[in-house]
């Protein structure tokens, strides 16, 4: 379990681990805004085990202004997408180890697609479902130019959309005014809870009627269709490539690729902790 606010999110740790019964989940706190701080992450995963075989890159917000990162990355498109993009490929050792294994990439259902040539919107206007969307069509444009390459390996990787749930997403970043917080306060009853999204998770996850589909984008346990960006290999490799040749951000789509995990460089500063550590104990992230 990977999070940013110790305060906050120790609580849910504690929640998981009284409602599961599993004592064996270790809390690691990063931020995916920072490259160094996903590397950090991979690093410590690497020292934590030599396996893993399910990864699900969960983990988005919104945020309410255009932003850059320490690494010059406007910041929606740096947590959302690429820190998931560098995550899973700094991983891959550690999944081709466990294969056959799976990959879950959780997004949202919109059809829209990347300004390849102004990926940190510096000649657009920035507004925050601009920025959110590119980064979720990033995702599925991930998720389909990494099947093809994996297909061979025992690794499958899919994209889900969970459906609309209450949620508090971009709520900690200031993506949700006080008028859209009582919206979704008075609305919260006819809203399905986040366990309901969660199982359309867990069947890609753990289903054996996928367990040999990959590439693929779903909806409620069915395909369903992807933006045209994403609309074939092809045109996902082009994408890819065209980004990167555009825009320094999407050149950290090749880099990624030069470190496993584990040999992720260290520094003094690292706010990386892990709180539960079980040696003894491998498996699934």
């Amino acid at each position: 379990m990977v999070a940013r606010d110790l305060a906050r999110d120790e609580a849910g740790h504690d929640e998981l681990i009284a409602k599961t019964g599993n004592p064996h989940i270790d809390l690691l706190l990063a931020d995916l805004a920072s490259q160094a701080d996903v590397r950090r992450l991979a690093d410590a995963l690497g020292e934590r085990s030599d396996r893993i075989d399910r990864l699900v890159n969960n983990a988005g917000t919104a945020y309410p202004n255009r932003d850059l990162t320490e690494d010059g990355i406007e910041r929606t498109f740096a947590v959302n997408h690429l820190a998931p993009f560098l995550l899973t490929n700094l991983l891959l050792p550690l999944l081709q180890t466990a294969a056959p294994a799976r990959i879950v990439n959780v997004g949202t259902r919109i059809d829209t697609a990347i300004a390849l040539d102004d990926v940190n919107f510096e000649r657009r206007r920035c507004s925050m479902m601009r920025s959110y969307s590119q980064a979720k069509v990033g995702n599925i444009l991930f998720t389909r130019a990494l099947a093809a390459p994996l297909a061979a390996t025992g690794i499958t990787v899919n994209y889900v959309f969970p459906g609309v749930f209450r949620s508090n997403l971009g709520g900690t970043d200031g993506a949700q005014p006080a008028v859209v917080k009582l919206f979704a306060k008075t609305l919260r009853w006819a809203l399905p809870p986040p366990e309901r999204a969660a199982e359309r998770v867990l069947y890609l996850l753990r289903s054996d009627e996928v367990s040999d589909t990959t590439g693929g984008y779903f909806g409620n346990r069915r395909l369903i269709r992807a933006p045209a960006q994403a609309g074939g290999p092809g045109r996902n490799r082009a994408a890819v490539e065209a980004e990167c040749r555009a825009d320094r951000p999407a050149r950290l789509w090749l880099t990624a690729r030069t470190q496993p995990a584990g040999k992720a460089p260290r520094s003094t500063g690292s706010w990386i902790s892990l709180r539960r550590r079980n040696p003894g104990v491998k498996g699934s992230l």
